[in-house]
C-alpha cells in the first residue's frame, strides 16, 4: 500500500470506526466482540483497500462487512448463553413505569433472531432504505419487509409482556 493509500485509509477508519463499531455493538450486545469485528471489518478492507475506496459508498461496504462477520460469528458460536454484566433491578424504576427504559428496549432487540435484528438497527439506527438495506444483506426488499414487520410484532409482544410483568411485580401483596 503506497503513502496516499495508507492516508486515505486511516482517514476513512478515523472517520467511520466509531459507527462501525456502534453497528457491531447493535448487533451483537457485547462491548468486546463489537470492537474484535470492526477491526476484522476494517481489516478486511484494508486488504482490499484498492477497491473498497473505488465503490460508490466505501462506508456501506465496510458496514456490510461488519454485518457478515457478525452473522458468521453467530453461526460458530457454540452456546446460547450471552455473558452480560448488567444485572437487572426490578427495584428500581423511572419516572414512569409504563414508559419502556433503554434497558427494556435493548432487552427486547438481543432476542430477536439475528437477521431481524440486523434489519432493525439498519432501519432505525443507519435510517437506511429499504433497497438499501436488502443489498447490505443480500435479500429481496419483500425479505426486508417482512423481517420488519416480524421484528416489529415480535418488541411490541415482548415490550408489553415486559410491561405487565413489571406492572403486576409493583402491585402491593
Amino acid at each position: 500500500m503506497d503513502e496516499q493509500a495508507r492516508a486515505d485509509f486511516t482517514s476513512f477508519v478515523n472517520a467511520h470506526w466509531a459507527s462501525m463499531f456502534r453497528t457491531a455493538y447493535l448487533l451483537t450486545g457485547d462491548h468486546h466482540l463489537a470492537e474484535d469485528l470492526t477491526q476484522g471489518a476494517f481489516t478486511k478492507a484494508m486488504l482490499s483497500w484498492s477497491r473498497v475506496r473505488k465503490a460508490r459508498e466505501p462506508a456501506a461496504y465496510v458496514r456490510k462487512i461488519v454485518v457478515n462477520q457478525t452473522f458468521a460469528w453467530r453461526r460458530r458460536r457454540s452456546s446460547g448463553e450471552v455473558p452480560t454484566d448488567d444485572l437487572y433491578d426490578a427495584t428500581v424504576s423511572g419516572h414512569d413505569d409504563r414508559v419502556a427504559s433503554a434497558h427494556d428496549v435493548w432487552a427486547a432487540l438481543l432476542r430477536l433472531p439475528p437477521r431481524q435484528r440486523a434489519v432493525m438497527v439498519l432501519r432505525y439506527y443507519h435510517d437506511l432504505s429499504e433497497a438499501e438495506i436488502a443489498e447490505t444483506l443480500g435479500m429481496a426488499r419483500g425479505t426486508v419487509k417482512s423481517h420488519v414487520s416480524a421484528a416489529s410484532k415480535t418488541l411490541a409482544t415482548l415490550m408489553s409482556d415486559d410491561t405487565t410483568s413489571q406492572e403486576n411485580a409493583n402491585e402491593p401483596r
